[in-house]
């Protein structure tokens, strides 16, 4: 693995998702997710997100519409946070929900509406 991509990896996710849920994630890592957990960070969060062609809250965007696509709702809603962190919207993760709904189906946009009330119920929003 690369270490300077970790590095920068481990700030692009800490920056995002926060430093204490991604130290959690860090530290529950055993023998078996350990490997995992640096490989992903080094190459999701140092080579994917660590390319500043594409903006952040611009990148928080695409992976809603994407993880929704997928019905990968778990990861939705940390993304969701994160999206918020980016300076997402409220309005704007709603017309993403929209777009979902349309290209995904209702029942899946239903997914998101109800995955991010409750991020934004955690953040008081």
């Amino acid at each position: 693995m690369d270490q300077k991509l970790f590095e920068k990896g481990l700030e692009r996710r800490k920056a995002v998702l926060g430093a204490e849920y991604v130290e959690k994630n860090l530290a529950a890592a055993d023998d078996f997710t350990r490997e995992f957990q640096e490989v992903m960070t080094a190459w999701a969060w140092g080579f994917g997100w660590g390319d500043d062609t594409i903006d952040a809250k611009t990148r928080s965007m695409m992976n809603l519409a994407m993880l929704a696509a997928l019905g990968k709702m778990n990861e939705w809603k940390i993304h969701c946070r994160g999206a918020l962190t980016n300076g997402v919207s409220k309005d704007e993760i709603r017309s993403i929900i929209h777009v979902v709904a349309i290209y995904c189906g209702v029942p899946q946009s239903l997914e998101c509406f109800r995955a991010a009330k409750e991020v934004f119920a955690e953040r008081g929003i």
